[in-house]
């Protein structure tokens, strides 16, 4: 079964949080840094902020719905997405009532974009959590998601997870509960998202592999009975503007392998988008005509260059793009 995903291209920006300032200096996301950020997103016609999760990583990261919903009460009109939340390390019973929570103050704006993680073990050790055990428990995690998110009253008897008859109110504002996008690459992961999720979203991939995943998902659904037609297809792009190609790669190599604690000189030139505007633009056109319909851009900057590589990218890129948007 081929999936051929319709429709325009979404802009979404994904808040990685630049992990310096001028000096160095780790800078929290104070109230101001994020209306800053926030407005730069809504006069370059960006669709939605997402944030990223770890319990651990090779820099300093908040936690993904908390830093949300400080945004969601700037703006009214950006959707707000976790790319990725790793559910499997926690209790799907907490993150239940937190995301629905964060959809009724956002007004239904919220997109849960969920995964398995794996590549940082030490959080998994942090939270009790055995790796090997993080795809099973994921896809029985959505099971109670989407279970507690009814509004009625529910149980639950899974290899991971077991409760009697709950009733978690309020229910969320979106009937059912917000839409749940997984993430991964590996045919275990793409399957998933075919039989139980309502999108993918990917990252480290080439245009030609996201075509190929597509494929397995959309077979995946199909064996499950599913209709994927309104199936959300997302994309995490690095990227970075410059005068060339040469000095963004070197650019994005430095500051991608010290966020990842691995050299990323190789990663770096097969999976972002770097160079300029027409060089960045023609890498979006080529996932766009995979099938691609929700751009995440994660932009590889400092604090200090942040709004201008978002700015330029408003500016000098999204013109390139006016036919697809």
């Amino acid at each position: 079964m081929e999936f051929s995903p319709s429709g325009s291209l979404k802009l979404g920006f994904q808040n990685a949080q630049p992990p310096a300032d001028d000096s160095g200096v780790f800078q929290v996301a104070d109230f101001a840094i994020t209306q800053g950020l926030v407005h730069a997103l809504e006069r370059n016609g960006f669709h939605a902020m997402w944030a990223g999760d770890h319990l651990a990583f090779g820099q300093p990261i908040l936690d993904p719905l908390i830093q949300l919903s400080q945004a969601s009460a700037i703006c009214q009109k950006l959707m707000l997405g976790t790319a990725v939340f790793l559910l499997p390390l926690r209790h799907p019973g907490a993150v239940a009532k937190q995301v629905a929570t964060l959809d009724l103050l956002s007004s239904g704006r919220f997109i849960f974009g969920v995964g398995v993680g794996g590549e940082f073990p030490g959080e998994f050790a942090l939270a009790d959590v055995p790796v090997k055990e993080r795809g099973a428990r994921l896809s029985e995690g959505i099971e109670v998601l989407r279970k507690l998110w009814r509004g009625t009253p529910v149980d639950h008897a899974g290899k991971f997870y077991a409760f009697p008859e709950t009733h978690m109110e309020p229910a969320p504002l979106t009937p059912g509960g917000p839409p749940i996008w997984c993430g991964g690459r590996q045919e275990p992961a793409l399957r998933r998202a075919g039989r139980l999720a309502d999108g993918w979203i990917s990252y480290v991939v080439t245009p030609k592999q996201y075509s190929n995943s597509l494929e397995i998902i959309a077979r995946a659904g199909d064996e499950a009975g599913r209709d994927l037609s309104g199936f959300g297809t997302g994309h995490l792009l690095f990227m970075r503007l410059a005068k060339d190609y040469g000095s963004a790669l070197e650019y994005a190599t430095e500051k991608l392998s010290k966020r990842y604690s691995m050299d990323f000189s190789k990663p770096a030139k097969r999976y972002c988008a770097l160079g300029t505007p027409e060089q960045v633009a023609a890498s979006i056109r080529e996932f766009y005509q995979a099938g691609m319909r929700h751009l995440v851009v994660d932009l590889i900057a400092d604090r200090a260059d942040q709004i201008e590589q978002i700015d330029q990218f408003g500016q000098e890129v999204v013109p390139l793009l006016a036919d697809l948007l």
